[in-house]
Order: C-alpha cells, then structure tokens, then sequence
C-alpha cells in the first residue's frame, strides 16, 4: 500500500514541475471566419450573375417540332454550300 501512495505522490509530483506553457492562439477560428467572409462574397457575385440571366418564363419558346428545325438546318446548309459554290 506505501508503494502505491509513494507511486501515486511522485506522479503528482512529476506533473505539477512542468511549466505551463502559454497556448498560441487558436488560428482555426480566424481562419473559418477567413472563409465564411470569403464565401458571402462569391454568394453575392453569383446573386447578380442570376439576376442578369433570363429566366426560365421569360425565355423563347423552343421550337416544338424537330422535323422543323431539321427542316432549316438543311436549307441553311444547302445555302451555305451554294454561296460557296457560286451558284
């Protein structure tokens, strides 16, 4: 039993002689409020990206029949390859 107090006493012993070291400052925190500011500003750039873009209700309809517009591919590529021909 005087063993383990003896054990025990030198233990606290040994702890309490190292000196306290001052801790450097945590800089993960000033580095996550680094980001975040730095994520507000793209957040903000894309805000008025989007707000230049048309939307979705105020685009031009598609055309709805493809052969159509398959239609006035050819005769535009036909044209093109007239004109270049000289005819």
């Amino acid at each position: 039993m005087a063993w383990l107090f003896g054990g025990f006493a030198v233990f606290r012993f040994l702890r309490r002689r190292r000196p306290v070291e001052a801790e450097a400052p945590d800089r993960r925190a000033e580095d996550l409020k680094q980001r975040l500011a730095e994520a507000r500003e793209v957040v903000e750039e894309r805000d008025e990206f989007e707000a230049s873009e048309t939307t979705v209700d105020q685009a031009e309809p598609a055309m709805p029949d493809a052969d159509a517009r398959r239609r006035e591919v050819h005769e535009a590529g036909r044209a093109t390859a007239e004109q270049m021909r000289g005819e």
